[in-house]
């Protein structure tokens, strides 16, 4: 029987609507490869000089207060808690640096674009990214898969600590199987992207209570756990169980799978890194391969320059577009960009949404910010085709920028 006319032409509408922006996106500008990337002055993309020169200076004067060096910058903040021993590496940071891209164009950069800087939380995204492979690949069937289904047993390596005799290590667990608790083995995928899982642990020497903890210690490590799916908690040590989970699926270093799949694609530098902890060792496939950290809460995370965030979040504009290549699929951007129903605010890790306009009262509701310490960010905007890059501002300063920023924006 014939669909009803009423019912077809919103849905025709909308098909036209995926088509027109298809067709856009395949045919709008993308940067080649390293410094193969083409700038307009702010008339020609359509910002006013002046108030953009506004923001920046707002930015410069309101810098991210801590100490340069974030190795004392941690043992300031992070480092205070229980366990909470630096053991990855950190760096000490440049500059207040920033980067505009209207139309995939960059405008205006500041600071030192090229510094290759830490970049904490930002980090997660890349992580949540190399997962969103693996899903397009079918290498997750579904994310609502329990992660347990998918895990082996993992062989920590001891590194740089003598094994000792065989029956001095009698009782000590051979394995790690992070999963593998009747609450863990619940846990799926997608609880774990939007951190409402509640997993339970320790991993690479950190308890999962030990990370921004809260209330009555003597509860941090036996109170009961929430249901999956009910209660979001940003934490650091789940991340690096999701990562650690990753990597058993891809059975490859996940810097390897970010370069080949996505960074090298969109033609970011050969200059950024990502690490983890000296803990972080284990033995895949008979080789010695560092399950990597999903932010720099203890050091390690993303080691990258403003230019490749940028890129980054182009694609993520773009919305997995680069040119004519789908790097990641329209299915996963849009999961992403899904509220979380614990967390409105947040999607997949490491995507900020402005969801009731909330996190950037100044921006709509549309944008999201891929955030980290730092404070590290990279401001996207669909509706002003807008991606921007800002490193090392306050916190509590963020939206005041956006807002300068936007209000430079003069034409389409």
């Amino acid at each position: 029987m014939p669909m009803p006319m009423r019912r077809a032409i919103p849905i025709l509408v909308a098909l036209v609507s995926l088509a027109a922006r298809a067709q856009a996106q395949r045919g709008a500008y993308v940067p080649g490869p390293g410094d193969d990337w083409q700038r307009r002055t702010p008339a020609q993309a359509g910002i006013d000089s002046a108030r953009l020169q506004a923001a920046i200076v707002f930015h410069r004067e309101h810098e991210s207060q801590g100490p340069r060096d974030l190795l004392q910058l941690h043992y300031q903040t992070f480092g205070r808690e229980p366990f909470g021993e630096a053991v990855g590496p950190f760096r000490t940071r440049g500059e207040p640096t920033g980067i505009v891209i209207r139309h995939g164009y960059i405008v205006a950069e500041w600071g030192e674009p090229r510094r290759v800087d830490m970049t904490f939380s930002v980090t997660k995204s890349f992580l949540s990214t190399v997962i969103g492979v693996a899903y397009d690949r079918r290498m997750i069937r579904s994310l609502d898969d329990p992660v347990s289904a998918y895990m082996a047993p993992v062989i920590p390596l001891d590194v740089g600590e003598a094994r000792g005799p065989a029956a001095d290590r009698l009782g000590r667990a051979g394995v790690l199987e992070p999963f593998e608790t009747p609450h863990n083995r619940r846990l799926t995928w997608d609880h774990m992207l939007r951190q409402v899982s509640d997993w339970e642990g320790t991993l690479w020497g950190k308890p999962e209570w030990a990370d921004r903890p809260s209330g009555e210690p003597s509860t941090w490590a036996t109170r009961a756990r929430k249901e999956p799916g009910t209660a979001y908690e940003y934490n650091d040590v789940r991340v690096n169980a999701l990562a650690l989970a990753a990597l058993q699926v891809w059975r490859r270093p996940l810097p390897q799978v970010l370069k080949e799949m996505v960074m090298d694609p969109i033609g970011a530098s050969n200059t950024w890194r990502w690490t983890g902890y000296e803990t972080s060792w284990v033995e895949l496939d008979g080789q010695a391969v560092q399950s990597v950290s999903g932010g720099g809460h203890w050091g390690g995370g993303m080691f990258i320059n403003a230019r490749d965030m940028g890129r980054f979040g182009l694609l993520t504009l773009r919305r997995g577009r680069w040119g004519d290549r789908q790097i990641l699929s329209e299915e996963w951007v849009r999961r992403a960009l899904t509220p979380t129903p614990a967390e409105p605010g947040y999607g997949f890790m490491n995507w900020f949404l402005n969801t009731g306009r909330k996190r950037l009262p100044s921006a709509p509701e549309s944008a999201w910010v891929h955030l980290g310490n730092g404070t590290n960010a990279i401001y996207v905007d669909p509706e002003h085709d807008l991606v921007v890059v800002v490193r090392w501002i306050e916190n509590d300063s963020l939206d005041g920028f956006v807002q300068r920023v936007l209000a430079s924006v003069t034409g389409s």
